[in-house]
C-alpha cells in the first residue's frame, strides 16, 4: 500500500523531452539540423535563405569535414542565386581552406571560372582571375578559362584552346573559339603514351599515393611493390623487362597490370 502511494506522488518524467541521437550532443544535432535546412530551401530554389543558413552554420561551427561540405555548397547556392561577384568569391575561399580536396576542388575551379566569365569585362577582378586558370594544373579548368577569355576576343587564350583540341568534350567548342578569334585550328596529331601512372592504395587510407614514370623507367616499378605483389605480377604474365614497350603501344587511360596483398593494391596505368 505504502509503495502505490509513493509511486502515485513520484515526479513524472516529460512525455516530450527531447532525445539526442546517441553520440550526438545538442550542439551537433543542431548543426545537423541546420545544414538540413539549408539543404532543403536549396533544393525548393530558395537560395537566399539557403545561402544566409550556410553561412551561419560556418560561423557557429568548426567541424572539418561539416565545414568543407558548407563552404562548398555555400558558394553553389550563390551562383544558384545569381550572385556572381560572391559566387567566385566564396569558391575562392573554399579553395584557400580546402586544399586538399580534389573531386570537389575541381568543381570549384571550373564553377568559378564560369562565374568570372559571366563578370568579365564588368568587374576588375573577372579578367585577371581568368588568366590565372590559364596556369590551373587541371586541363579541364584551363580549357573552360580559355573559351571564356576567347568570348572577349583575348589572343592569350590561344594555346589552352589548342590543348583543348585534344580533349573530346572541348574540342568542338575550342576549334570554333579559334577560329573566332580569327586563326585555323592546328591538327592534334596523335602523340604515344608518354607515363606509366602507378597508384598505391594503402589499407585505412582514403587517398591513394600516385607516381608517375616516363616509359623508359618502367622497369623502376618493381621497387615500389612488395614480394608478394611481385609474384602475383609474375603469374599473371606481366614482365616488367618489357613494360614500356607494351605501354607505348596502348591506348591512354589503358590498366597495365594491378596487384595486391595485405597492406597495400596497386594499379599501373597508361596515362
Amino acid at each position: 500500500m505504502l509503495l502505490s502511494v509513493l509511486l502515485a506522488f513520484a515526479p513524472l518524467k516529460p512525455a516530450l523531452e527531447p532525445l539526442e541521437p546517441p553520440g550526438q550532443t545538442a550542439k551537433e544535432a543542431g548543426a545537423s539540423a541546420l545544414l538540413r535546412e539549408a539543404k532543403n530551401l536549396r533544393y525548393h530554389q530558395r537560395f537566399f535563405e539557403a545561402a544566409a543558413l550556410y553561412r551561419r552554420f560556418l560561423t557557429e561551427n568548426s567541424d572539418p569535414a561539416r565545414s568543407t561540405e558548407a563552404h562548398f555548397w555555400l558558394a553553389a547556392t550563390l551562383e544558384q542565386d545569381q550572385r556572381w561577384d560572391e559566387a567566385a568569391a566564396a569558391y575562392s575561399e573554399f579553395l584557400a581552406r580546402h586544399p586538399d580536396e580534389r573531386m570537389l576542388g575541381k568543381e570549384a575551379r571550373l564553377n568559378r571560372v564560369r562565374c568570372w566569365g559571366i563578370r568579365q569585362g564588368q568587374v576588375p577582378g573577372a579578367t585577371p582571375g581568368l588568366v590565372a586558370a590559364l596556369a590551373d594544373e587541371v586541363p579541364e579548368v584551363r580549357v573552360a578559362a580559355a573559351l571564356q577569355l576567347a568570348k572577349t576576343r583575348d589572343r592569350r587564350a590561344v594555346d589552352a584552346l589548342q590543348q583543348g583540341l585534344g580533349l573530346p568534350a572541348y574540342a568542338d567548342a575550342c576549334g570554333l573559339a579559334l577560329i573566332h578569334l580569327g586563326l585555323k585550328p592546328a591538327p592534334v596529331s596523335a602523340q604515344p603514351s608518354r607515363f606509366l601512372v602507378m597508384r598505391i592504395h594503402e589499407k585505412g587510407k582514403a587517398e591513394p599515393v600516385t607516381l608517375r614514370l616516363a616509359l623508359s623507367l618502367a622497369r623502376a616499378l618493381e621497387n615500389y611493390l612488395t614480394d608478394e605483389q611481385l609474384r602475383q605480377a609474375r603469374t599473371k604474365g606481366v614482365e616488367l623487362g618489357s613494360l614500356s614497350e607494351r605501354a607505348a603501344s596502348l591506348p591512354k587511360g589503358s590498366l597495365l597490370f594491378s596487384v595486391e596483398d595485405g597492406k597495400s593494391s596497386v594499379t599501373v596505368t597508361v596515362e
